[in-house]
């Protein structure tokens, strides 16, 4: 399924083909300050629209993943990494347009102690 996606203010806008068949939720140190709900798909599937400029990076610990998130309100809504050698986008779910988050399984993923 497309979803349209983004920051708060409007500035970062992306298009994601992916099928959310539910949403992670990471205890780990950032997922769990930052409140993500994450659902993930190949880089392959997402286009940036707009905002590439607006974006502000943060990576901590091994420096792996990529945290990008809006340089003016400050909302995550996508990160970036690889998976088994494949480019992914971790979607934030919370910031999907028109998204119905009641009909969404969450899971509880332990990433604190990974």
């Amino acid at each position: 399924m497309k979803y349209s996606g983004g920051c708060h203010c409007g500035k970062v806008r992306y298009e994601v083909e992916i099928q959310i068949e539910n949403a992670l939720a990471c205890n780990c140190s950032i997922c769990q300050k930052r409140g993500y709900l994450l659902a993930f798909t190949p880089a392959s599937n997402f286009r940036l629209l707009q905002g590439e400029k607006d974006l502000t990076d943060y990576q901590f610990g091994k420096k792996t993943l990529h945290h990008p998130f809006c340089a003016t309100c400050g909302v995550a809504s996508f990160s970036t990494g690889s998976q088994n050698g494949v480019e992914m986008r971790a979607i934030n779910v919370r910031c999907l347009d028109d998204i119905e988050l009641e009909k969404i399984p969450v899971m509880p993923f332990d990433g604190r102690s990974k």
